[in-house]
């Protein structure tokens, strides 16, 4: 399991087993793990969102995206900024760009890019959970928690309730309302999964866990991977077939504008990723 807890240190914050010794090279191994590890990402920002929905989607929407932040160690955030500066002062100067990359430093192209991956997360999943919610039968503009109160015994002044129903009945309601946010689980399982094909179809600008990726190819793994998030998505989101389109998308701008990628550009996919495949859940349920 050395490859599995590697893949769960290297992308979360999660706790996981110390492994004793160490070799960089053991990372290529790591990524037949990534989609699960997505999953165990979104299980995470699931149960987050889920909590503050009790109270309000917004709520929840702002306890996903810090759980996201969390989990992940703002990780791939950092990617996105970085490459944001990279791009805004390399003047189509490779050694630029390279050089801007690789500095700690963050610039104006780097914060502002941050900051509208964050709002653009946070109305996402905003959406995404008041689709949820209303699917289930809840009011999205007005709190559950009341009635869970209410069916938990505990004493709360009286108010109305915010599902017109048998109150009896609230707990089978919030289990449809969990249930239709299932989805949100297969997000950054599949923008995890992109990595895999993208560091190994890409050359390498520069040395780094993105090269490393690519030293052992797991495509047997990554097909597999490929075909169980597509049939979970069949099930739960069917417009989470289209989720192949981003990565390809990425994998296509990555090529054209840059020649290759690095760890950095890795990461800001995943960012752009996860984004545009909320804004699919978005579209998908607002359609149906």
């Amino acid at each position: 399991m050395r490859s599995l807890i590697l893949a769960v240190q290297f992308l979360t914050r999660l706790p996981t087993p110390q492994l004793k010794e160490f070799d960089a090279a053991w990372l290529a191994d790591a990524a037949r793990w990534f989609a699960l590890v997505g999953l165990l990402v979104g299980a995470v920002v699931w149960l987050a969102a889920i909590t503050g929905s009790l109270l309000d989607p917004w709520l929840g929407a702002l306890l996903g995206l810090l759980a996201w932040l969390w989990v992940t160690g703002g990780l791939h955030l950092d990617g996105l900024a970085d490459l944001a500066d990279a791009q805004g002062a390399a003047h189509r100067s490779r050694e630029r760009f390279l050089e801007v990359l690789k500095d700690p430093h963050l610039g104006s192209f780097g914060v502002m890019s941050m900051a509208m991956q964050l709002i653009a997360k946070l109305v996402l999943l905003m959406l995404v959970l008041k689709f949820a919610l209303a699917e289930a039968g809840f009011s999205p503009d007005a709190p559950i928690f009341p009635d869970v109160l209410r069916l938990s015994g505990l004493p709360l002044l009286d108010k109305p309730a915010a599902y017109p129903g048998d109150l009896s009945g609230l707990s089978g309601e919030i289990i449809t309302f969990a249930a239709n946010l299932a989805p949100l689980l297969l997000v950054p399982a599949w923008a995890r999964l992109f990595t895999v094909a993208w560091s190994v179809t890409l050359p390498s600008l520069a040395a780094g866990s993105g090269e490393r990726f690519a030293w052992r190819t797991h495509w047997p793994s990554f097909w597999l991977s490929a075909a169980l998030l597509a049939a979970t998505s069949y099930w739960l989101a069917p417009v989470l077939l289209l989720a192949p389109l981003a990565g390809l998308w990425w994998w296509a701008y990555l090529k054209r504008k840059l020649g290759g990628m690095t760890g950095d550009c890795l990461g800001a996919g995943i960012e752009l990723c996860e984004s545009l495949l909320l804004l699919a859940l978005v579209v998908g349920r607002q359609l149906h």
